[in-house]
């Protein structure tokens, strides 16, 4: 299974001369970017623990590369996304968001469907890896 959260996440893998123009992109438009990595994708968990701070002052695209790869060091079986704000509204607003690197098994999810009152059903997402203690999901 596939995890499709983010921009891109229906295609094909970016490979590095990809995410680079992303990352110039995201630079052009003064969008500050940020790179976070979780070992639990689940759909509600929109924060990720973050690598360093929001690289604020950095202009040039090999900066944030030189930055996200030694994430991807540190982490290689751990997802991680590259994420730009757009601060024209005063607050964080995330303008461009996707995942640059996915464990080399991703093991997906489990629905599990549940019936109550009223005909009421419930349906609940539990992610495999998080069957695993953290640390130890992939």
């Amino acid at each position: 299974m596939r995890i499709t959260q983010g921009t891109f996440s229906y295609l094909p893998d970016l490979s590095d001369a990809e995410i680079t123009l992303q990352i110039a992109y995201a630079l052009e438009n003064d969008w500050p970017c940020s790179i976070e990595y979780t070992d639990d994708p689940h759909p509600r968990n929109d924060y990720w623990e973050m690598w360093g701070l929001p690289m604020f002052d950095l202009k040039d695209p090999a900066g944030v590369l030189l930055e996200l790869n030694e994430c991807r060091k540190t982490f290689p079986s751990h997802y991680i996304r590259l994420t730009a704000y757009d601060a024209r509204y005063g607050r964080q607003t995330t303008a461009l968001s996707f995942i640059v690197q996915r464990p080399a098994k991703e093991p997906g999810f489990r629905l599990t469907r549940e019936e109550s009152a009223d005909r009421q059903v419930r349906y609940t997402l539990h992610a495999y890896a998080a069957d695993r203690p953290e640390g130890e999901r992939y």
